[in-house]
């Protein structure tokens, strides 16, 4: 493990206390929440960037009604593609880029087919999808742990960074992408697909839920006697006006 990986045993200890307090208040494990084969979950993937989970999954269901398979959606004039997916943040960018993987993934497969990572380490599938156009940590994460390869992997949705970055388990600076990696360390390594999948979803379900973007529930929040945030937002007797954990929705996509 690279030195910089090497996690500090007080915030593995933390994360591990978080993760027992919103197992207990989520409820795990969680059932994995559909089966698409790794393919269809790309796609799924990359359209999901920096949108909401109920508009990219009519933007996917939307591509799988309007044209016969991913082939035709590879091949189609961009914009009949963009017009499927009108319903996503920034279809006009993401129309092309979607494109662009699904032709990389043609020219290194030979066709659209991705049961080859079914015969890949964990570590092997991740580099493998991170070297595609538009494919960054989150994609390639998302794809082995929610897609029907079920692998241990940790993705890490801008929910989970801002709870994380709450706690103090990585710094507010660090972008999503590289959190990752930094993440996954505090973490066992003898963790299950099952454990990591589940650490995903209670993080993202807290930041869903309760430590939302502006105005954190802190009063009713199960981590409040851990997070340094919630403890000043309470003192404060008031949430804050700005925030410096959230997305922002003025910046154009980027490989997720």
């Amino acid at each position: 493990m690279a030195r910089s990986l090497l996690p500090d045993p007080a915030k593995s200890a933390l994360a591990l206390e978080a993760h027992r307090l919103l197992c207990a208040e989520y409820g795990c494990p969680i059932g994995y929440f559909h089966a698409l084969d790794p393919l269809s979950e790309l796609v799924s993937s990359l359209l999901s960037h920096r949108t909401k989970n109920r508009d990219s999954h009519r933007a996917f269901e939307s591509l799988r009604r309007t044209f016969p398979d991913w082939e035709a959606v590879r091949d189609a004039p961009v914009a009949e593609v963009e017009a499927a997916i009108a319903g996503v943040t920034w279809p006009e960018a993401k129309a092309p880029a979607l494109q662009r993987t699904l032709r990389a993934v043609t020219e290194q497969r030979g066709g659209l087919d991705l049961s080859h990572l079914h015969g890949m380490t964990e570590a092997e599938a991740a580099a493998w999808l991170s070297a595609l156009p538009g494919v960054g940590p989150k994609t390639a994460a998302a794809v082995l742990s929610f897609s029907t390869l079920r692998g241990r992997a940790l993705p890490v949705d801008s929910h989970h960074h801002r709870v994380a970055a709450r706690l103090g388990l990585i710094p507010a600076s660090l972008a999503v992408g590289p959190a990752h990696a930094v993440l996954a360390a505090q973490l066992p390594a003898e963790w299950d697909a099952q454990q990591l999948y589940d650490n995903h979803q209670v993080m993202m379900r807290h930041g869903q839920r309760c430590c939302f973007f502006r105005n954190p529930a802190c009063g009713r929040c199960v981590m409040r006697d851990h997070c340094p945030e919630g403890q000043a937002r309470l003192a404060r007797g008031a949430s804050a006006s700005t925030d410096p954990f959230g997305p922002s929705l003025a910046l154009p996509p980027n490989p997720a």
